[in-house]
């Protein structure tokens, strides 16, 4: 910070509140760091062959997954294993055509001789867990596998990875996501670069050493008494898989990845999926952060592990203390705050950036794909943008946690999409976006502000910091909205109905709504800082030049500018003014200059009383600098701003409502 600048206390709260949070994140930034030096010691994970081929149970956990379940039913009975020791639950909470599918397929493959079940239950409790759950009590052998509905195991996957329980104390063995649609689009090809961080330097660092490490909740053989002796399936988060693989990593039990074993999986294409997917991760981490992290706590294990554990338990606070900063930034920059790293040398400051970043993450991507890194790189690209507009969608999740909001378990819904010109948008299961859109558009007319903030405020080094997460607001925003559909499920060469047509013309008048409200909004903005904020930021650097010149001519026409940029009257601090930020009592300073500017021009410059009325003035001038960087923050903040964004706000709920009706509309059509 300036030695000139003495913020006021709101001011200085948010400063410490910006530090702050910029410690904290970078405190979880070197920890993957630290992770990525300990994935680089290479550990051979010990295997034994298999003198006698142990009996095992495949669970199938699936809900309304007509587009994807016969792919997986199909690749399981397909694995290279005896059938007499193979044992094949369908866990079908299906309320859609998939149930019938389903019944078909496993009554065909039973008549084939198959050790294969479909088990259904009468409701949904617990979801995904309460299915394992119940269907433990049927399970047979002491191994059990598990798959999503999405993945397509290969048909050497059980006898390779059996040969990993080498000691009896292993109570997992997990293996490695591949990607089967990895190209389709930047949207997966991001997500397909996150999950490989993922695997490839967090698991491996944890495998590796006596660290915990998660179940990913699919692609994995438990031991069956591991999963007994832990307490079994628990239902209370929506990331049952971390949260029993903790809970037996606490007991004793040791759980390794192996990275050589790759499981294709499907990726969602649809952006409202992606944010599902990751609203359940987000939120299942900081419940299982509150159920477990005591009992951590007080266990005797390393404290590395115990640190470690807490980082990956609550990593995902990181989005709303991301949010929180990209708030504060702008502010303050109108306030002339200082942020480089070093004073005054922007140049370090924007290097600091590159360095913890990019830099570093292309270094990782690097040494993680040998040959393959420059097109992984650009990858990395679009994870930024994804990584930055998916944080608000995350913050919400987080809160949600918090608060103890009901755990329903949203699946993420696939379509069976493999190559790239498969096409999801004639599909069932295509989810609307939601009013978080809402959030990331605000967002992201925010990040516009601050970026003609810190261009006007001489920072143009933090332009491009708000832009690339504006840019991922609007991006999000963006997908969010085209990726929605009013089509259930029909054929493309059936020809569109009445309703049909209407829901899709208001779908596209909604579009064009939201549209024209961003660009209203980036507009009105760009107005009201012309007209209310860059006046104060030219009266500024005017009482400056009056400081540094003692010629009176010079210094009376500046104080009549500088009269006619700031308002005659006013207060912006509406909530416990002060005398400091009216613009009334500015207004008479600037009088008291110009009456002493006038006084001192007649007599010559080496008097006492030129020198002493000098002094005045400049002291004044010093004084109303700190007095506008008092008033700037809260011109954003002021009634009329407020009333427009409430307004603003207010439309586009009402675009969401009225796309809310027209759906329900056309639900009420097809079930007619």
């Amino acid at each position: 910070m300036p030695l000139h600048a003495i913020p006021n206390p709101l001011t200085q709260f948010l400063w410490n509140m910006f530090i702050s949070i910029a410690m904290i994140i970078t405190l979880y930034t070197c920890n993957f760091y630290y992770l990525v030096i300990m994935s680089r010691h290479q550990k051979k994970n010990n295997s034994i062959e298999l003198t006698e081929i142990p009996t095992v149970t495949v669970q199938l956990p699936i809900y309304n997954e007509k587009y994807v379940a016969a792919r997986l039913v199909n690749a399981v009975c397909a694995l290279d294993y005896p059938k007499d020791k193979l044992c094949i639950q369908v866990l079908d909470d299906s309320t859609d055509e998939t149930h019938l599918l389903l019944e078909k397929l496993v009554s065909e493959y039973k008549s084939k001789g198959f050790d294969i079940h479909h088990i259904q239950r009468s409701d949904r409790k617990g979801y995904k867990a309460g299915a394992l759950r119940n269907a433990m009590k049927s399970t047979k052998g002491d191994f059990i596998a598990i798959f999503d509905a999405d993945f397509i195991p290969p048909t050497w996957f059980l006898k390779r990875a059996l040969t990993y329980f080498c000691t009896p104390n292993i109570g997992l063995v997990q293996c490695r996501w591949g990607h089967v649609n990895e190209q389709y689009s930047p949207l997966t090809k991001a997500q397909a670069l996150s999950l490989d961080f993922h695997f490839l330097i967090e698991q491996k660092a944890k495998s590796n050493s006596h660290l915990f490490m998660s179940f990913n909740g699919t692609a994995g053989i438990w031991r069956k008494q591991c999963i007994d002796d832990s307490g079994g399936w628990h239902t209370a988060t929506l990331v049952e898989d971390l949260d029993l693989s903790y809970r037996a990593q606490m007991k004793g039990w040791k759980c390794v990845f192996i990275p050589d074993i790759v499981v294709d999986a499907e990726l969602p294409v649809q952006m409202n999926s992606a944010k599902r997917q990751q609203f359940r991760w987000a939120k299942g981490s900081i419940q299982c952060a509150i159920k477990l992290l005591g009992g951590v706590a007080i266990k005797k294990i390393p404290v590395d592990t115990k640190i470690q554990a807490f980082v990956q338990l609550t990593r995902h606070i990181v989005h709303p203390l991301v949010l929180a900063q990209f708030l504060i930034l702008p502010i303050l920059l109108a306030s002339k705050i200082n942020l480089y790293v070093i004073s005054g040398l922007p140049a370090l400051t924007i290097i600091a950036y590159l360095a913890m970043g990019p830099v570093a993450y292309i270094m990782v991507i690097r040494g993680m794909y040998a040959k393959k890194w420059k097109s992984k790189t650009l990858s990395y690209l679009y994870l930024i943008i994804y990584s930055a507009g998916m944080s608000v969608n995350n913050t919400v999740a987080v809160f949600d946690a918090f608060f103890g909001k009901n755990n329903e378990f949203l699946r993420t819904p696939k379509f069976g999409i493999i190559k790239n010109d498969d096409d999801w948008r004639d599909k069932a299961y295509a989810l609307p976006f939601t009013k978080t859109t809402l959030l990331e558009i605000f967002f992201g007319v925010y990040g516009i502000i601050g970026i003609f903030v810190a261009i006007f405020s001489n920072n143009p080094v933090f332009a491009p910091i708000l832009g690339i997460q504006a840019i991922g607001f609007f991006y999000i925003a963006y997908l969010s909205i085209s990726h929605s559909t009013f089509k259930k499920g029909r054929s493309r060469e059936r020809v569109e109905s009445k309703a049909e047509k209407m829901a899709n013309n208001y779908y596209k008048a909604a579009l064009a709504g939201i549209l024209v409200l961003i660009i209203v909004g980036v507009v009105m903005a760009f107005e009201e800082y012309g007209t209310t904020i860059y006046p104060l930021d030219q009266s500024r650097g005017i009482l400056l030049r009056i400081q540094a010149t003692s010629d009176p001519q010079l210094i009376s026409n500046d104080i009549k500018t500088v009269q006619q940029l700031l308002p005659k009257s006013g207060n912006p601090v509406w909530i416990f003014p002060t005398s400091d930020t009216d613009f009334g009592l500015m207004q008479k300073d600037l009088e008291t200059m110009s009456s002493t500017v006038d006084k001192i021009s007649t007599t010559t410059p080496d008097t006492a009383a030129f020198h002493t009325g000098m002094l005045n003035v400049h002291y004044q001038s010093s004084t109303l600098v700190f007095n506008l960087l008092d008033a700037t923050p809260y011109m954003y903040v002021s009634i009329s701003n407020m009333l427009f964004g409430s307004i603003w706000v207010a439309v586009i709920i009402g675009i969401f409502a009225l796309l809310k009706k027209k759906k329900q509309s056309l639900d009420k059509n097809d079930e007619s």
